[in-house]
């Protein structure tokens, strides 16, 4: 089993504490599930967490008018994909996004849970890359060994990742076990593989563009160079929810799906002033200047959920204990409720 060496620089924050406001929120907002989420209006509230500084796609659904007889209601902001939808399985939220690995884990452990639309992937513009400082001497995969590496979260794509990376280099559980992992925010990571608090740091998205821009860093891999380009999270409802409000779960996953695209075929300029607008209109202390360095939600066409965004992490999740065996990807997915998946078909 390939065990990582876990450290948190508690000083400097982590992931699960970010969220214990937004989870605190949440419980007082809004009691556990089974409570009845229909409005007078026949509309369903839908909660769900967000994410600082940026638009997640919910929000763009909502927003370009795709998310019929559904009202989203925020209860907080959540950088970790774990947590987020550990939210949903305990009913503070209805919806959230995590990594696929963290999925199988949620619902390996008895949560009743299902991803319905993808959420986040990797390709040329958007994905997660592993950054070092301009005068490090890390060049080699086996360079990383008793090195530090700091992801947002446990359990989740950057973990996925490097154990992956290690072990497709020739690496060995042994040697995989000496690279330790250290959870940091995006938005203090890259400051600290600056001043050497740590030795690599994952960054994605505007985080990473604005780092990178800043200068200092230097690029040792990316986790498209392990498996090209990948839907690599989702977005899962609750299995009460989708019993009970089918139509919500539908207008959710094909209103998402059609963001999504609508995202990815849009000039960037037009997207950006879209975000923009959002952020402006939600006042929730956003840097809107973040908005600039947006690169993408890294998906395919549709949002569409594949067997391969599961059975590509089968061999992180038996290392990991999550899993032993084969993995069976339909378990813990299905398309039924996004149209533009099931078009022409």
């Amino acid at each position: 089993m390939n065990n990582f060496k876990r450290l948190n620089f508690r000083s400097m924050g982590t992931a699960a504490g970010l969220t214990a406001a937004a989870f605190f929120l949440a419980s007082c907002t809004a009691s556990a599930h089974g409570t009845d989420l229909e409005n007078p209006d026949g509309t369903i509230t839908v909660r769900y967490e967000g994410s600082a500084n940026t638009v997640i796609l919910p929000e763009l659904a909502e927003d370009l008018g795709y998310l019929d007889g559904v009202s989203l209601e925020w209860v907080g902001n959540n950088s970790s994909g774990p947590s987020a939808i550990q939210n949903t399985a305990t009913g503070a939220t209805e919806i959230g996004s995590a990594f696929s690995g963290a999925v199988v884990k949620l619902q390996e452990a008895g949560s009743p849970v299902t991803a319905v639309v993808s959420s986040y992937g990797s390709n040329a513009d958007y994905f997660v890359g592993f950054y070092t400082s301009e005068d490090s001497g890390i060049k080699e995969p086996r360079d990383l060994i008793g090195k530090t590496i700091a992801v947002n979260t446990l359990g989740a794509h950057s973990e996925a990742v490097v154990s992956s990376y290690l072990k497709s280099e020739g690496l060995t559980p042994q040697e995989i076990e000496q690279v330790q992992l250290v959870v940091l925010p995006p938005t203090d990571t890259a400051q600290a593989v600056r001043t050497h608090q740590v030795d690599v740091g994952a960054l994605s998205g505007a985080s990473q563009v604005h780092a990178v821009k800043l200068g200092g860093l230097r690029e040792v891999f990316r986790d498209t160079e392990v498996f090209s380009n990948f839907d690599a999270g989702e977005y899962v409802l609750r299995d009460d929810f989708i019993a009970q409000y089918p139509e919500a779960a539908h207008s959710l996953a094909t209103g998402i799906a059609k963001a999504a695209d609508w995202a990815s075929t849009h000039p960037r300029e037009e997207v950006i002033k879209r975000f923009t607008a959002i952020v402006e209109s939600r006042d929730r202390g956003d840097d809107v200047e973040a908005l600039q360095y947006f690169n993408g939600y890294g998906l395919g066409e549709h949002a569409a959920i594949e067997d391969e965004d599961f059975s590509r992490w089968a061999q992180w999740l038996n290392d990991a204990g999550i899993l032993e065996g084969e993995i069976t990807p339909s378990e813990y997915y299905t398309n039924e409720f996004n149209d533009l998946a099931n078009e022409g078909q």
